[in-house]
């Protein structure tokens, strides 16, 4: 199975002074009333995989009440290797470190990556277009070595920019170097988003229609440098984003900020011919969401040769009995999981039979 998270250890992390976990190598049921600590495991895990929370907590959270401290570790094991993960945590920041070695958070993914499916992600359909922005971003920032900065080498040419935009007397040359900058970020950037998207929408569509009853779902990227760039390059982006920010710099003075770029597009879902934002159903749209998931599990293996840990946070509870299967049939397809409940019913027998049940008490 490539390789595997075989065990996890909390010290004054969240609500736990302690705990020591053992991963199955397919499937561990975390069970127990809400608020005793399940969810809190899984964004342990999250964290020494992905090396970010889908919490975005600030580091103090992290700690428990009364300790100066916390620390969570992982131990990764397969392909003849044995990799040790670990994140310190203070009221004031997180070290991570890999083999007792300090590295950046984004380098955590090297070693192995996990995908999350919690509550939270059933509206991704019907929200603002920059939560689907960042989980395309989220999922790239695993799986593509250097997306995290180039991403990052963007977003601070963006805010450069928008200071410069502000202010009472914009000196124009000054506007044109930053316009350059941003281009050639945005360029790269977007080639890369592009790249990876192209995979991704193809798998979620073939991923839905198993889910949807042979029901048609397209994806596109839309692009606020215009259509028709799914096959340009760098350099052809860069030209093209060059002219949209000279084109939109009236509006762009006018409004004190970058009006077009990869921070400002979006993804759209298509069912059945129709905008799944604004006609889907409720049932079509959580569809939608867990093809999305199913598509970077499958994509995220075939980048990285390793499948990822699929983490499934209580989403159970929250999807209706078609889909509950549609997630439990997919689970069975080998990868290591993690899934949290407050009720094992919604799991079949055959699951469970060959499944790691671990009950969570009351804290």
């Amino acid at each position: 199975m490539g390789l595997l998270v075989t065990d996890v250890s909390l010290r004054d992390f969240r609500n736990f002074e302690r705990l020591d976990l053992t991963l199955a190598p397919q499937v561990t049921v975390l069970v127990g009333p809400n608020a005793v600590g399940k969810t809190n495991t899984v964004e342990a895990v999250q964290l020494l995989t992905s090396g970010a929370s889908f919490r975005r907590p600030a580091p103090s959270q992290l700690v428990r009440d009364g300790a100066e401290s916390a620390r969570i570790d992982a131990r990764i094991v397969g392909d003849g290797r044995v990799i040790d993960h670990r994140c310190d945590v203070t009221g004031t920041g997180r070290r991570f470190s890999r083999n007792g070695k300090r590295c950046r958070a984004v380098d955590m993914p090297e070693t192995l990556v996990s995908v999350l499916f919690s509550p939270d992600d059933l509206a991704l359909v019907k929200r603002g277009a920059s939560v689907r922005r960042d989980e395309l971003d989220f999922f790239a920032r695993q799986v593509s070595v250097g997306y995290a900065r180039v991403l990052a080498e963007y977003q601070r040419a963006v805010e450069q920019r928008n200071r410069l935009l502000h202010e009472e007397h914009v000196d124009l040359s000054l506007l044109d170097a930053w316009d350059a900058s941003v281009a050639l970020g945005g360029a790269t950037l977007l080639a890369a988003r592009l790249r990876l998207f192209s995979r991704l929408a193809e798998k979620v569509a073939r991923a839905y229609g198993a889910i949807a009853g042979g029901e048609e779902l397209s994806c596109s990227y839309v692009c606020t440098l215009g259509e028709g760039l799914s096959e340009a390059g760098r350099e052809e982006l860069c030209e093209v984003f060059l002219d949209r920010l000279a084109s939109s710099r009236a509006e762009d003075l006018r409004r004190q900020q970058t009006c077009v770029g990869p921070h400002r597009d979006d993804v759209s879902f298509v069912v059945g011919g129709r905008d799944a934002r604004a006609f889907a159903s409720q049932g079509q749209q959580r569809s939608v969401v867990l093809a999305l998931k199913m598509a970077e599990v499958e994509l995220a293996g075939e980048i990285l040769g390793n499948m990822p840990v699929l983490l499934l946070d209580d989403v159970m509870s929250e999807l209706d009995g078609a889909r509950r299967e549609a997630a439990v049939s997919f689970v069975g397809r080998g990868m290591q999981t993690v899934i949290t409940t407050t009720n094992l019913g919604y799991f079949s027998a055959e699951l469970l039979d060959g499944a790691k049940v671990v009950e969570f008490g009351e804290r």
